[in-house]
């Protein structure tokens, strides 16, 4: 799990977000999922476009060239639409619909990639 922040605004895109960064997680992405809760989100390297064939929910796409700048975004992609290609990029970061405007990140933003925090174990009574 990682977190991803907007360095340029200083605001969180997701606190949760899972890494796909080998060829069986990159395929499957968010394949079978009925959406993503908010501050989920999903980081795919390598990856210069993406598609939202056979998905069931909108969502926000940031590309990310490899020194963390955001090249381009598209908001709420409806599912079974092709994505923008955006040259020069290493990965991109799939959110929920709404996440990119709730942070202000537009492009030339600078994200960065962090491990997620541990959460604490639930008290026991």
């Amino acid at each position: 799990m990682a977190r991803v922040i907007n360095r340029t605004r200083n605001t969180t895109l997701a606190d949760r977000a899972e890494v796909a960064d080998n060829v069986w997680t990159r395929g499957k992405g968010l394949l079978g999922r009925r959406g993503l809760s908010e501050g989920g989100g999903l980081v795919i390297e390598p990856c210069s476009s993406i598609h939202t064939f056979f998905m069931a929910f909108p969502i926000d796409i940031a590309f990310v060239a490899r020194d963390g700048r955001v090249v381009t975004t598209a908001h709420a992609l409806q599912p079974w639409r092709l994505g923008p290609f955006a040259r020069k990029v290493r990965y991109v970061v799939e959110l929920p619909a709404g996440a990119l405007a709730k942070s202000g990140t537009v492009a030339d933003d600078y994200l960065d990639i962090l491990p997620a925090e541990p959460v604490a174990p639930a008290a026991r009574p």
